[in-house]
């Protein structure tokens, strides 16, 4: 998607154009009739009466309420049009964006949210100013040349010199501007980012007596963006003190020229009104654009960022085969990552009623091979079968119910522990899923039990009780695939061998359960231990 094949920027742009010539031909009209108005009002002093011209005021005003009229529609549109693409981007986006492989994900996550979450909203004065400026140029500008023209040709003459000096000063300033907007874009991202990482480490900063240490680069790179946002605004400020001194030289050329020929009878009075009433909208249009695009430029610049993710975003040929669980088959899978195959020629076979252990060097790519088995992340060479069918070929949206994920952090959201624990669905029963996990002894310490509210990843609870809920949550789950990555971190002697028990007796009921692990008494449960090995591995 682009900006100029979105629906409503297509729709927009007709309207705007519609009301432009609405605009333009009402302002036009208008000079025109008052310029002869006046003039006959003074060259005749019989007809100085109301009456006398009343047909005259009334189409006079007939024209300005016309000119209001498109006007207020021009900036309804303008808000509606905002309003529309700013969404279709902004969903776009996070198709695309949600599309990528969880490691794609990681290095694209925080230019989103910067997007998503300020970036865009920046359009509004693109659409909103800039683009009815730059549409009213188009039509406005050169009609009211050729009015001039047929009025006092000499008055156009003077216009058609000083006229190109304004896009031409815009051009120089706003490839200025561009850039200070995409270095505004960048330092706001980079802030964003370290801010939210910030937030996030605060309990383990505090624990570790090291909460004020980010203070200082967080009071730079707030500096950084402020001093950006500055050296823009004082661009722009200057920049419209330039297109106006231009456009005032302008009009003052006309009218300078109109008063001496007015003088010396080379020109009649109602054409040189004519020519004084629309010298000033010849330059308007203009100085608005130059105006406006300061104030639309950070818009542009996200739309362009936001551009660039869509276009990046991997492109995936949906399957159409319905997988069905059952022996899952790892052959001579290769995942082939920048720094070299993690895994690497991975072969392995998990059976229904049997425990089987993923373990080898860190980096060696065990989480890779279960987001391949997931369908998240593509292989390289080689194959991962569930039954008869390639995952390749899988239709996902059929697969995922009949998997439950257990990654190394648990997903949790803010709500209530029970909205967590059947985050995928109801629990057949919340009590045995509890007492597997052992996160019944945590909610017996829990203020309001099953209806305690946590915050944004499970911020109320401790590493190891947000471990038991994400394992409640997937021991309670009648998926007949578990993979589990790392299910015991964080856990004591006692719950872990609770909880490697209920592993067991899940795969014994008929499930296929896949483990990552490097702990002994993981290793110790399970019926095969595959060690998985690549080009990323370092020692454990």
């Amino acid at each position: 998607m682009t900006l100029r094949s979105s629906p409503a920027m297509r729709r927009y742009l007709v309207a705007s154009a519609a009301c432009g010539v609405l605009i333009g031909g009402a302002t036009v009209a208008s000079a025109w009739v008052l310029a002869h108005l006046v003039a006959g009002v003074i060259t005749d002093p019989t007809s100085r009466t109301v009456a006398h011209w009343s047909g005259q005021l009334l189409i006079l005003a007939g024209l300005w309420a016309v000119r209001t009229a498109g006007s207020w529609l021009q900036a309804r549109l303008s808000q509606r049009a905002a309003t529309a693409v700013i969404g279709e981007l902004s969903a776009e986006v996070l198709r695309s964006v949600t599309a990528r492989a969880p490691h794609e994900l990681t290095s694209v996550r925080d230019e989103a949210a910067v997007i998503l979450t300020r970036g865009l909203d920046g359009l509004r004065p693109y659409f909103t100013g800039y683009l009815p400026a730059a549409v009213l140029a188009g039509i406005l500008t050169p009609l009211t040349v050729i009015v001039i023209a047929v009025a006092d040709l000499q008055a156009a003459v003077i216009v058609a010199i000083a006229l190109p000096l304004i896009p031409l000063f815009m051009i120089l300033i706003g490839r200025l501007t561009a850039d200070r907007s995409a270095a505004a874009l960048a330092a706001m991202t980079t802030l964003q980012s370290r801010l939210l990482d910030l937030v996030a480490g605060i309990p383990t900063l505090r624990a570790l007596g090291r909460a004020g240490g980010p203070t200082h680069r967080i009071a730079e790179l707030a500096a950084a963006h402020r001093r950006s946002a500055m050296a823009t605004l004082r661009i722009a400020f200057l920049s419209a003190a330039v297109l106006e001194l231009l456009a005032t030289l302008g009009v003052a050329l006309v009218a300078v020229s109109v008063g001496l020929r007015l003088v010396f009878g080379e020109v009649t009075l109602a054409a040189g009104l004519t020519a004084l009433l629309l010298a000033p909208e010849v330059f308007w249009p203009l100085r608005r654009v130059g105006v406006q695009f300061h104030a639309a430029q950070d818009g542009k610049t996200a739309a362009d960022a936001a551009l660039r993710l869509q276009v990046a975003a991997p492109e995936r040929t949906p399957g159409h085969l319905t997988p069905h669980a059952g022996i899952i088959q790892l052959d001579e899978l290769t995942v082939v990552r920048r720094d070299g195959p993690a895994p690497d020629r991975l072969s392995a076979t998990a059976i229904p009623g049997e425990v089987t252990v993923l373990t080898g060097p860190n980096g060696s790519g065990k989480s890779t091979t279960f987001e391949v088995i997931l369908g998240l992340s593509p292989a390289s060479s080689g194959r991962v079968l569930i039954g008869d069918t390639d995952i390749a070929d899988a239709d996902l949206p059929t697969w995922w119910p009949q998997v439950c994920w257990l990654p190394q952090r648990p997903v949790l959201l803010p709500g209530t522990v029970r909205s967590n624990l059947e985050l995928f669905g109801p629990l057949a029963d919340i009590d045995k899923a509890c007492r597997a996990a052992g996160f019944d002894d945590v909610l017996a310490v829990l203020p309001d039990g099953l209806d305690t509210v946590i915050g944004r990843g499970g911020a109320g609870l401790s590493l190891g009780q947000r471990q038991r809920l994400g394992l409640a949550r997937a021991l309670g789950s009648t998926a007949p695939v578990l993979l589990l990555d790392e299910p015991t971190a964080h856990l004591d002697a006692g719950t872990e061998s609770r909880v490697l028990e209920a592993i067991t007796e899940r795969a014994r009921q008929g499930a296929t359960v896949l483990v990552i692990a490097h702990r002994t008494p993981v290793l110790a449960v399970a019926d095969q231990v595959v060690t998985v090995g690549g080009a990323l591995s370092v020692p454990s």
